[in-house]
């Protein structure tokens, strides 16, 4: 299966470094300063399940021919210019999969390529890149799921599932990736919202008066909004994130605050907004929520403001 990578970032860098390792026919399409990086310095992957150093690796600045998959990795804030940049790899027989946060980009990617090209799928993982472009691996997940959006198997889920079974992570096809999706939108809705919020861990937070009941409240709201819309989450899901968004013991915190905290982008619309405008379709309240996505739109207003100075 010829697979291109769009983008060699903590996500797409890690799941195609670790297909990378099996001898998987891929190629990473990157901008030039990303592409220059790796031709001459390699792919370098740190993890607590294996360290990588990969070189001579196959790489592209412009798509101009078919593939038979297409990993997409890039932030959800950059996808009509990744749109762009992969229309010259769809073919006839072309499968995309999108591993970007939220629902909302394949209402677009159905649009731009034909729903027959896009399949379900997303990625648990927390990672980042270190300022020489190291790919950190931060916990004990790396996790990429994948499946038909009726749920029936199929030929291409079949094709992935014999290419990610040798790789370095843990690979799953799913028959109800669509609940699935909404199970990893609630997670990192309400971890992000969170942290975010409070600039702050899971464990200072819940160590702070008043933490625990936020915290709570705010996952109650992100998991009424998934049931509003027909997805149920198994009680063994709810109690996990409960417990974990409850733990005052916990270092963990969204990369959404990270990137805050770093001054940079973040995907406050596809991760806050979108689930805010879930809510009010079918009248859920989300007070909480509605704060915290205030709280990260009124960032980008300064951080908006600061570059135009």
């Amino acid at each position: 299966m010829r697979t291109l990578v769009l983008g060699a970032g903590a996500t797409g860098g890690y799941f195609g470094g670790r297909l990378v390792e099996t001898g998987a026919d891929l190629t990473f399409l990157l901008r030039p300063k990303r592409a220059r990086e790796l031709l001459e310095g390699g792919l370098a992957i740190k993890s607590k399940f294996g360290d990588s150093k990969l070189t001579d690796l196959k790489i592209i600045e412009k798509a101009t021919e078919p593939f038979d998959l297409i990993i997409l990795s890039c932030k959800a804030y950059d996808l009509t210019s990744a749109l762009d940049s992969i229309k010259g790899a769809v073919g006839k027989a072309t499968t995309v999969l999108p591993l970007l946060n939220g629902m909302r980009h394949f209402d677009e990617l159905k649009l731009r390529f034909g729903a027959e090209k896009v399949i379900g799928g997303f990625c648990v993982i927390a990672a980042t890149m270190d300022a020489d472009g190291k790919i950190l691996h931060l916990n004990d997940m790396h996790t990429i799921k994948y499946g038909e959006f009726d749920g029936k198997p199929s030929e291409r889920i079949s094709a992935l599932d014999k290419m990610f079974e040798p790789a370095n992570c843990n690979s799953k096809a799913s028959q109800t990736i669509v609940a699935d999706m909404w199970e990893k939108w609630v997670m990192i809705s309400s971890l992000a919202a969170l942290t975010t919020l409070m600039r702050a861990s899971v464990g200072e937070v819940t160590r702070s008066p008043g933490g625990p009941e936020i915290a709570t409240k705010l996952f109650d709201e992100c998991v009424s909004v998934a049931r509003a819309h027909g997805c149920n989450p198994p009680e063994s899901f709810v109690k996990s994130m409960s417990g974990r968004l409850s733990d005052p013991a916990s270092t963990l915190a969204a990369s959404m605050c990270r990137d805050v905290e770093r001054g940079n982008n973040v995907e406050a619309d596809q991760i806050l907004g979108n689930l805010i405008e879930k809510a009010e379709e079918k009248g859920v309240a989300v007070p909480i929520l509605k704060i915290a996505y205030c709280n990260v739109k009124a960032y980008e207003q300064r951080r908006a403001a600061a570059a135009a100075n």
